[in-house]
This record gives C-alpha cells, structure tokens and sequence, in this order.
C-alpha cells in the first residue's frame, strides 16, 4: 500500500476551474479524476487536506465514487463537515460514506518523524489577510502538512503545501514528502 497526500481538489469549482486553465467544472474534474487514478491504485491511502468540492457534497460526490484509494478527510473551510461552520455536524454521516475518516486535524509519522495535518497552514494565505485564524493549529516545532494557500508556495519553513496546484493536479507521494522534510527549510 503506497501514501498519498494533496488537497484543494476543489471539485465542482466553476473558479477554481478556470483559474486551473480548464473551461468548465466538468472538464477540470474529468483531468483531476485522471490524473489521480493515473497515480493512485485502489489498494492505496490518501489523505486529502481539505477543500474537496465547491457546496453541498451532492453536487461532487459522483467524482469521489470515481476515485482510487481509501481517502481520508482533514476538512476545509469549503468541507461541509468542517467544524468552522455551524452545522457542520449535521454533515459528518454523509461524507463518512466516501471518506474512512473525517477530522479537522490529524497526526502522522512520516520519515521517521511526527508531521501534523491541517487544511490550514500556521501562518500564511493566498489572500492578503490569515483567514481563519482562530481554526489554525499553533506553530509549536513540528512539521505541517497543508492546502488553502493554492499556488502561494510549496514549502515555507516547516509548513509543507501539497494542494494541486503546486504538484501537477495530483496526489504527493509519502516518500516524496519524506524527502522534502529532510531538505533544509
């Protein structure tokens, strides 16, 4: 079984879309589908951090049926489980149909080491302002693994971005972020 990290695959996302080059939310979502399933077998894990579609799961949820793996969720601030919204536990059941775990953060050991798994990165946004602020785990030395801040950076300090957008519209490898938590930051 091989690990797998990413995160914004923003499903069902007319902007995002566009953004990434594809003229509609269907066309971009048939290429991410692809490449995942191009990357990931279905006997694997992936750990996908947040921001999975665009509105309610039911606009998506076609697209997580089609993907490889066994996929766990740490929410986003667009998951409708995520614990920044009001009813977010309403929601939970649902998504436990496509996903083997939802949580708002998570903990791994990855090359040896414990590296934290957030949505959010400590510190750090691809707007002007640290949205969300008050949902972000605190810096306290280890290393984290990340989305939200889409093309912003790859690595910044010890905050590690594996969304799409910044490795090639598809899920990151363990060994390869393994590799990079080893090189200096």
């Amino acid at each position: 079984m091989n690990v797998w990290f990413t995160a914004d695959t923003h499903f069902d996302h007319q902007l995002v879309a566009g953004l990434r080059g594809f003229g509609s939310p269907a066309e971009h979502d048939e290429f991410v589908v692809q490449r995942w399933n191009a990357t990931v077998h279905p006997g694997d894990q992936v750990w996908h951090l947040g921001d999975v579609g665009m509105g309610r799961l039911a606009r998506f949820a076609g697209v997580l049926r089609q993907l490889h793996g066994e996929l766990h969720l740490v929410t986003g601030n667009h998951d409708e489980p995520w614990p920044g919204l009001r009813q977010a536990y309403q929601h939970q059941r649902a998504w436990l149909e496509h996903f083997a775990s939802v949580q708002a953060f998570a903990r791994r050991r990855i090359g040896g080491r414990n590296v934290l798994l957030s949505h959010f990165p400590y510190e750090g946004d691809h707007t002007e302002d640290d949205r969300a602020s008050q949902y972000r785990l605190p810096d306290e030395g280890l290393p984290l693994l990340h989305g939200h801040v889409h093309g912003a950076w790859r690595r910044h300090g010890r905050q590690l971005n594996v969304g799409l957008d910044v490795s090639d519209l598809r899920p990151v490898h363990l060994d390869e972020i393994a590799a990079e938590l080893d090189r200096p930051g």
